[in-house]
C-alpha cells in the first residue's frame, strides 16, 4: 500500500569514521574525559537542481558531564506528577511508553473519578458525543482542566463526534431485548415514544434503498441475524433466522450472497450537530477530535480548514476507521490525518469477524510508516463493565496491539458506564507494562524498514537524525532520550522508530504538549525554552537532577534542532551523548 519513496534513503547517510577513537563500553559506565565527534555526511549527489541549504548535522559523545551553574528553565518541572512519581519510583525502564484512553460517562464524571483515572494513568479523556447534553461535556472538560492546573496531571481531552447515524437501529427499550430464532420483526424509519413489541426505529429514513428480499441484516456484527421477508414502501419485515440479543442503539449492516451490501448515502460525513458540538470542543479548548464515519480524506481537510480559521490552538483531528470503505481509501486518510483510531467494534460490522486482527495490524502498520499515531478501540475488556477481572482472551488481545506498538489502548464502556472502570485502567496499565518488557528482553524492537516522509533535502535530513538517533540509543543503552521541539515533529519521528529508552520531549507549547500525549514512549515537558539550544540541553539536565529524575552516571542521548542565529548564521541538527557526573 505504501509507495516506495523516490527521496533519499538510510545509504544517503555516511558515516564519516574518527580515526583513533576505541569504541565506547557504555556497560560499566566508567568515562574518559574527552569528547569524540562523529560527523554525518549527506550524499548530495542525488539532488538535483540549484537548491541551498544552509544545515550542519552534528553527533557529540560528552563524557563526564556534571551539573550546570546557568540558570535552570523557569517554573515548575514541566513533567506532570503521575510521570514524575512513575519515574521516581520506576526508573526510566520502568515508565509505561503505550498511552491510556478513557471515555468519560456517567460512571466516572465526578470530580474524583475523574482524578482517580488520571493518578491510574488515564492520558486522554474521550468525550463521546453520542451521549449526554453539551452542558454535561462542558462541565466534564473544564473539571479535567481543573485537574491539570490544581493538581499537576497532564490529560489531554478528546472529542469524538457523533456523525452521521445511518447504521443505528433501536428497540425502545433501556436494556437488551432477546431475539427468538422465526420471530418476525418490524424495521421502519417511523419515529414514536417509547417501545412496541417486535418493532426497530431506524435512524435515517432511506435505510432500505437498494435492499431486496432475502438479503440478510446484521445486527452488531453477529448479536443477532434477520431474512428480510418483505418491503413496503421504507420499512422492512425482517424474520430472524440466528437468535441473540438486541442491545439498544444497536449497529446494523445489510449482507446479499455472503458480501456487504455497499450503497452510497451521499450524506455528508459530518451533520449540523457535529458542527455545533465541534464549536463547543473550539470553545473550550480540547485537544483532539476524533471524526466519525471518515470515508475519504476531504471530510478531514475540512475540518482541519475549519480549525485553522476559528481556532487559536492547533487541535489535532483523528479519523475512525470504521468501514469497509474507509479501509479502501485507507493511506489517503492517514495522509490526512493527525492519527487514527481503530474503531473494531463499527469495523466488525462491515467486515467478517475473522478479519478484524489482521486489518488492525495493517492499519497499524501503515500509520507508523506514515508517523501517524495510532488508537486501538473497542471491546479491549469488555467484560469488566459488568465483572471486576478481565478474560484471559481479553489480556490477550491486548498484548497483542501491545506487540503490534500501537500507540495507545482505549476504555470504552469499561470506563463510561461500568463499575470497574479503575480496575480496568489497571489492567491496561500493568499488561501494557509487562508486554513492553518482554519485547525489550526479547529484542523485538528493530528498527521498522520505514517509508520516507521527507520530500526536501531538509526534511529528510531531520528523518535520518531520528533514525539514527534511535539505532545509536538502543546499541548503546542509554536511560533516556531528551528532544527540544516546538511542533513536536522530530519528537514524533524519534517515537515512530519504538526506541528503548523513553523520551522526554521540551517545549514550551502547551498544545504540543497536549498533542504529544497521545505519542508512544514520549513524556511531554512544558517549559521556557531559549533561542540557544545548547543552554537549554544543561538547563534542562540541570532541572531533572534536581528533582532527583536523573542521577550521576545515568546517560542521556540528545537531540535538538538548533536556529541559526546572528552569531551562528548556520543551522545544524545534533545528536549529543551525556553522562550525569
Amino acid at each position: 500500500m505504501i509507495l516506495k519513496s523516490i527521496v533519499a534513503s538510510a545509504s544517503d547517510l555516511s558515516v564519516v569514521s574518527v580515526a583513533g577513537n576505541a569504541p565506547l563500553e557504555f556497560k560499566n559506565r566508567v568515562f574518559g574525559g574527552r569528547v569524540i565527534r562523529l560527523g554525518f555526511r549527506f550524499n548530495r549527489g542525488r539532488w538535483k537542481g540549484n537548491e541551498r541549504f544552509d544545515f550542519k548535522v552534528r553527533a557529540a559523545v560528552e563524557v563526564g558531564v556534571g551539573s550546570s551553574k546557568s540558570k535552570a528553565l523557569q517554573g515548575n518541572s514541566g513533567l506532570d506528577v503521575v510521570s514524575e512519581g512513575e519515574l521516581t519510583v520506576k526508573g526510566f525502564a520502568g515508565l509505561r511508553k503505550t498511552k491510556l484512553v478513557c471515555t468519560i460517562g456517567p460512571a466516572c464524571s465526578s470530580l474524583e473519578e475523574l482524578e482517580n483515572l488520571a493518578t491510574g494513568g488515564m492520558n486522554v479523556a474521550r468525550l463521546n458525543m453520542c451521549h449526554g447534553t453539551r452542558e454535561w461535556h462542558r462541565d466534564v472538560i473544564r473539571k479535567i482542566k481543573k485537574l491539570n492546573e490544581e493538581k499537576g496531571f497532564c490529560v489531554s481531552v478528546m472529542i469524538d463526534t457523533e456523525g452521521s447515524q445511518i447504521h443505528v437501529v433501536d428497540h425502545g427499550a433501556s436494556s437488551s431485548v432477546k431475539v427468538e430464532e422465526g420471530s418476525i420483526w418490524h424495521f421502519t424509519a417511523e419515529h414514536f415514544e417509547g417501545s412496541r413489541p417486535f418493532t426497530v426505529q431506524t435512524n435515517y429514513t432511506g435505510f432500505s434503498e437498494d435492499i431486496e428480499v432475502g438479503d440478510e441484516l446484521v445486527i452488531d456484527g453477529g448479536m443477532a441475524c434477520f431474512e428480510v421477508v418483505e418491503k413496503k414502501g421504507n420499512d422492512l419485515h425482517c424474520k430472524c433466522i440466528d437468535a441473540g440479543l438486541f442491545l439498544p442503539g444497536a449497529k446494523f449492516s445489510f449482507w446479499r450472497d455472503g458480501k456487504l451490501v455497499r450503497r452510497n448515502y451521499k450524506l455528508p460525513t459530518l451533520s449540523t450537530k457535529d458542527w455545533a458540538d465541534i464549536d463547543l470542543g473550539i470553545a473550550e479548548g480540547v485537544d483532539f477530535f476524533a471524526l466519525s464515519f471518515v470515508n475519504h480524506a476531504d471530510s478531514v481537510k475540512d475540518l482541519k480548514n475549519y480549525l485553522s480559521t476559528k481556532s487559536t490552538k492547533s487541535i489535532k483531528v483523528l479519523s475512525k476507521i470504521e468501514s469497509l470503505e474507509s479501509l479502501h481509501k485507507l493511506e489517503e486518510i492517514v495522509r490526512a490525518s493527525d492519527g487514527i483510531m481503530v474503531a473494531r467494534g463499527d469495523l466488525g460490522v462491515e467486515i467478517p469477524l475473522e478479519q478484524i486482527p489482521t486489518v488492525q495490524e495493517d492499519i497499524i502498520y501503515v500509520c507508523r510508516q506514515l508517523n501517524k499515531p495510532v488508537i486501538v478501540a473497542s471491546q479491549l475488556l469488555e467484560s469488566m463493565v459488568e465483572y471486576p477481572t478481565p478474560t484471559r482472551a481479553e489480556v490477550a488481545d491486548v498484548s497483542e496491539a501491545v506487540r503490534q506498538y500501537a500507540d495507545a489502548l482505549m476504555l470504552s464502556g469499561e470506563s463510561a458506564i461500568g463499575s470497574y472502570g479503575r480496575k480496568a485502567l489497571a489492567v491496561l496499565d500493568m499488561t501494557s507494562s509487562r508486554m513492553e518488557s518482554w519485547n525489550r528482553e526479547e529484542n523485538k524492537q528493530n528498527l521498522l524498514n520505514h517509508h520516507q516522509l521527507g520530500a526536501e533535502l531538509p526534511e529528510c535530513i531531520t528523518e535520518q537524525i531520528c533514525n539514527c538517533a534511535v539505532e545509536m540509543a538502543n546499541n548503546l543503552g542509554v536511560d533516556a532520550i531528551f528532544v527540544y521541539t516546538k511542533h513536536g515533529h522530530m519528537a514524533s519521528l524519534l517515537s515512530r522508530n519504538r526506541p528503548n529508552p523513553p523520551i522526554f520531549a521540551f517545549t514550551d507549547y502547551e498544545s504540543t504538549r497536549m498533542a504529544l500525549n497521545l505519542l508512544w514512549g514520549v513524556v511531554p515537558l512544558l517549559v521556557d525554552l531559549s533561542d540557544d539550544a545548547e543552554s537549554n540541553i544543561s538547563k534542562s539536565v540541570q532541572l531533572m537532577e534536581s528533582k532527583g529524575l536523573i542521577r550521576q552516571g545515568d546517560v542521556v542521548l540528545v537531540v535538538s534542532d538548533i536556529a541559526h542565529t546572528r552569531s551562528s548564521p548556520m543551522a545544524f541538527q545534533s545528536i549529543q551523548v551525556k553522562t550525569i557526573a
